[in-house]
Order: structure tokens, then sequence, then C-alpha cells
């Protein structure tokens, strides 16, 4: 038997088989199983109870055999006696991949809980497979919520657990082909008009403070994923990060103060006496700029048009678990529903909300509204700073 932490990847072919619960129990179809995976994610994400996600299969499926439907049988009445009355067995591929949801598995030591559940399933597997049929079954364990490290250059999100967002996406296939072609006509039309703008920003910042034109920074993308994401310098070169780390966990927390905007009483979310911004840097701040330059990372397809903004590795930290939807189920974008619904005027929690009511809604209509309202919030400067 092969266990591993992690799925491989393979895609296997569906099985004509519907066998029974050894307990009684209803199996789940694929899709109501997949809505569990995703109702469970949301319920961990408040409880902080997490839960593992066993998969079990019989490896290639290409052409399946009266021997390997009985095999699954038998594997869905071995996974079913091993789970307890709260956890939910059903299948992750129809007739293909068996899976079980461990619910509420504790927040003691996670490896000893993983040591307990592999003992137990492989344990009833062996005794009701035969010893060939054994050799040959996968079986993978998937913790949620992940340990999302933002240092490492890759995706540290699993999509294993995520099997809802993938049915979504390919559900937009052609949809989000329409996004991509937006994107690329858009930010190729904007790099083209707005090349003198470059030219003469560019000529400004070199003028009045020492250091490059562009300000290069790690963001996270989408599921997590970094890039270089860039913009014109607004800021002294060498400076001192620490003042912003700390208004920017306090907001997250939902404990930061408004502070003072252009006269406005309202105020923003967002530090507006900050010495090490230039001269030429609080204009382009204010008129929003400093962000022409992410028309070429929207060229590179690590930004959209419209899209959430992406965050600083070191916000990412300060996320609650659910925060981090806002990076699973949209690529970032240079404007979105945030931008034109008042910016740093909005609490953190509210512009999480706004950025997954945009996800879930998603239209090429959705985004040239968006699109179409976003000078207006430039020029009015609507929580700009």
């Amino acid at each position: 038997m092969n266990l591993r932490r992690s799925n491989n990847g393979s895609t296997l072919n569906p099985l004509s088989v519907k066998p029974k619960s050894a307990q009684g129990r209803g199996v789940l179809s694929e899709e109501a199983f997949q809505s569990m995976i995703s109702l469970e994610r949301k319920r961990s994400e408040r409880s902080r109870k997490p839960f593992l996600l066993m998969l079990v299969d019989m490896g290639d499926h290409h052409q399946p055999t009266e021997r390997t439907t009985r095999a699954l049988g038998s594997i869905l009445s071995a996974v079913s006696t091993a789970t307890r009355e709260t956890d939910v067995v059903g299948w992750y591929k129809n007739s293909c991949v068996v899976g079980a949801m461990f619910t509420e598995i504790g927040l003691g030591d996670r490896a000893s809980a993983l040591g307990t559940m592999i003992t137990r399933v492989s344990g009833n597997l062996k005794n009701t497979l035969s010893l060939e049929q054994f050799n040959q079954v996968n079986l993978s364990f998937h913790l949620f919520p992940e340990d999302w490290d933002c240092g490492e250059q890759r995706r540290p999100s699993n999509p294993v657990l995520y099997p809802d967002l993938e049915k979504r996406d390919q559900a937009r296939k052609f949809l989000s082909a329409v996004k991509r072609a937006m994107d690329l006509v858009g930010s190729l039309t904007a790099l083209v008009i707005f090349a003198p703008l470059f030219l003469a920003i560019a000529v400004a910042i070199k003028l009045t403070s020492k250091g490059p034109v562009f300000f290069r920074q790690q963001r996270i993308g989408q599921h997590g994923a970094p890039f270089v994401f860039l913009k014109f310098r607004s800021m002294c070169v060498n400076n001192d990060a620490s003042k912003h780390k700390e208004y920017v966990r306090q907001m997250i927390a939902g404990k930061a103060e408004r502070h003072p905007s252009n006269g406005n009483g309202e105020g923003v979310y967002k530090i507006t006496s900050d010495s090490r911004v230039t001269r030429v840097g609080a204009f382009l701040r204010r008129t929003s700029l400093d962000e022409l330059p992410q028309f070429i990372n929207v060229l590179k397809g690590e930004m959209s048009l419209v899209g959430p903004r992406p965050p600083i590795p070191y916000e990412v930290e300060a996320y609650d678990l659910w925060h981090r939807r806002r990076l699973l189920e949209a690529k970032p974008g240079i404007t979105g529903m945030w931008q034109v619904s008042g910016r740093c005027r909005i609490k953190f929690d509210d512009m999480v909300r706004l950025d997954l009511q945009y996800a879930q809604n998603w239209s090429p209509w959705l985004d040239v509204k968006i699109l179409v309202r976003t000078p207006v919030a430039v020029v009015l400067g609507e929580g700009a700073y």
C-alpha cells in the first residue's frame, strides 16, 4: 500500500459501481461529497477545528474490470467501518476515488491523529482486500487548514481540498478565456496610451529622489502563489516597514483607528502622515498613477484588470482563516469592488466580503461595470491616500 500526504494529480476514469456502506450509512455521490468538503472548510474556518480528508484509490483505472469494481466496493466497506458516525464517506471522484472526512480531529497532536487514522484504515483494508489489491491501494491524507508559508516560491494551498473551486473554474472555462482576452487587450492598450505618462513620471521620480523608478515587491496571488508586484516608487529607498506592518495587523484584527484624509472627517484605514512618502509619491498615490506599472503584471498573467488587491506576505500571515478565501477564489486585480466602493474607508472584513461577493458573482459584464466606475472613483479620490 502506498501512503502519501498529497494527491498525485492523476485522472481516473469513472467506474459504474455503487456499493453500500458497511455500517448502513449512505455513501455520498461526488457532487454531494464535494459540497460537504466545501461546507466543512467553512465550518473549520469559524470553529478553528481541523478536519482530515482521506482519499483511497486503486491507481490506474483506465480500463475498469469487474475485479477492480469489487475491490472498490470492499474499500468502501473498509473505510466506512473505520470511520465514526460523525465522519463523512463518499465518492471524491464518482466510482473511482473513495473519500472520507474525519471531522473535528482536535487541536492537539495532529501527527498522532494522522498516525491513528493510517493504522485504523490500513488495518481494515488489509483485512478486506487480497494482498495484491492491498499493494495497489494509494492512500493519501490532506489536512485542513493547511500551513501556509508565503516565503516559499510555490502555491501553499492544497488543490485537493478545493474540488468545488476546480469544478467551478471548469464550468467558467469559456468565460475565463474571455476575461483573459479582456486583460490582454486592456493592458496592451493602456501601456501604449500611457507610454508618454510613464516617461514623465519616471523623470519626475528620478529628479526628486534617489532610487529606482519602479518599486518591486513580493505579493501573494491566486491560490497563495507569490509574484513580483510593480508600482512607481512613491517612497524613499531603504525605509522601515515596521510601522506599516503593525498598522496592517491591527487593521486586519479590526482594532485599527481611522486616520484623517484630505480634510475628510470620515477618515481612512491607512497611514496618511507617512514620512517615507516623497512629494511626487504623495501625488502619485492620491491620483493612483503609482498603480500604472501593474498593467505589466496583467500582461504577464499574474494579475487581472479586475479582482481583489494582492496582499503583502506579512498581511497574509495576519489573516484569519476565512480571509484566505479572497486569494483562492479569484486572481488579484488592479481595480475591483473594493476600489469602487470606498477603498480605504472600508473595514478589512468588509473588503474581504466584497472580494468574495465579486468572486461568486463574477462575469465579464461585472468586470466591465467595475472598469467603467473606476475612473470616477480615481478622479473623486474616494478613500485614496
